[in-house]
């Protein structure tokens, strides 16, 4: 049997020759600063997924924190208003709420798909709630359908955490584009990776506007790039020279520099092989693992969707099967893993909410049982035959 010889990771980074000649061209010109490289990013990422604007941000996480921040200033909601949110999902989600002093209310999740169950939504409205934010999990899109209806009906606004989620498509429609305002990741192990970075995805020009400004600490809209009162003249320059240092928000430094742009933007031009790839090594290790089944709860992608599978989530069935001994075997063989995004069992959130498992069944069987692994474009046949030998190994002993 082939041996790695190196550990099989959950992410891949590939510098590719084209995003090296754009680093150097911003190593020759010495503009590290939001400049064309990142302003041609947000372009063709916003266009991939029929958006009007994409505002770059240092992650997926300052994305939801100012997402929040400007729903909030926007339709002035008031501090301790309700936000649903689900009750699986990376920490940040929920983090983001309430630092902007916000209640997350837990809603839980779908035990096939891993996100929020629009069957529970409507339990959970109370006359202090102000938003939903499905989370699509893993690289597939949430149910949006039920989940835009229940929201329209209730007056609720959406926020998509899309972090872990690009390009995918929901009945046709590209995440980002069923709510009022998207989050995207392009962390590493993410779909796009630009080491750190994320993006803030809207429709709506005045949501785009607030977003803006609060990543660049607030400053007024007039003058958010260095070049922005470049050609201007007389009154037009006097009124940006008069305005570029006035703030007209309590805002934030989340800007990101020239260089995540470029590894971004030179991405872009492969994106769908970067997808494609992954659905084919997902599909590879699904045909290797069928067997395993009864064992092994396997990827599910929901009819009318698409899964980019920026991981290869699996679920424990068997009860005479202990998590930590197959993880302890996987890792001893150089496949790395992570808990299937665990969240009521942190232990800030049990200072903070108390006790949530048990409350949430799907939620916290998912906790204890689920994991995953990479389905990258950096593993070629010897790792995934490797991953599916050693997988069938566990279960034979």
């Amino acid at each position: 049997m082939w041996q790695p010889k190196s550990q099989i990771g959950v992410g891949d980074v590939n510098i590719s020759p084209l995003a090296k000649k754009y680093i150097q061209q911003i190593l020759e010109t010495e503009r590290i600063t939001y400049g064309t490289f990142i302003a041609e990013f947000e372009k063709e990422f916003a266009a991939a997924h029929h958006l009007r604007y994409a505002i770059f941000t240092n992650s997926g996480t300052s994305a939801l924190q100012v997402a929040l921040h400007a729903l909030k200033k926007i339709y002035r909601w008031q501090d301790g208003d309700e936000v649903l949110v689900p009750a699986l999902t990376f920490v940040a989600t929920v983090n983001v709420v309430l630092q902007n002093n916000l209640r997350p209310v837990f809603v839980d999740v779908d035990p096939l798909y891993f996100d929020l169950n629009p069957q529970l939504i409507a339990a959970k409205i109370t006359s202090r709630t102000r938003a939903i934010v499905p989370v699509h999990i893993g690289g597939q899109p949430a149910d949006m359908e039920p989940i835009r209806k229940i929201a329209l009906k209730n007056g609720l606004r959406i926020i998509e955490d899309s972090c872990e989620t690009m390009f995918a498509k929901y009945q046709g429609q590209p995440v980002g584009t069923f709510g009022n305002i998207a989050c995207f990741s392009t962390y590493a192990a993410h779909t796009l990776v630009t080491g750190v970075g994320g993006l803030i995805g809207t429709n709506n020009h005045r949501l785009a506007v607030v977003a803006k400004s609060l990543v660049n600490h607030g400053r007024d809209g007039i003058y958010i790039a260095i070049d922005d009162d470049q050609g201007k003249k007389k009154k037009d320059l006097f009124r940006i020279v008069d305005r570029r240092f006035k703030f007209t928000d309590v805002g934030y430094s989340y800007r990101a520099t020239e260089f995540e742009g470029a590894l971004g933007l030179a991405q872009m031009k492969d994106w769908r092989t970067l997808i494609k790839t992954r659905q084919n090594n997902a599909a590879y290790l699904s045909r290797g693992l069928a067997d395993l089944s009864p064992l092994l709860q396997l990827p599910t992608i929901r009819p009318g969707s698409e899964h980019i599978f920026m991981f290869y989530p699996l679920v424990i069935k068997d009860k005479r099967v202990k998590r930590l001994d197959i993880i302890h075997f996987l890792e001893e063989n150089l496949i790395e893993t992570r808990y299937l995004l665990p969240l009521l069992n942190q232990p800030v959130y049990k200072k903070l909410f108390g006790k949530l498992e048990g409350k949430y069944p799907v939620a916290t069987y998912l906790t204890h049982h689920g994991f995953y692994i990479g389905c990258h474009p950096g593993l070629n046949q010897h790792h995934l035959d490797y991953i599916v030998y050693k997988l069938h190994e566990f279960f034979k002993k």
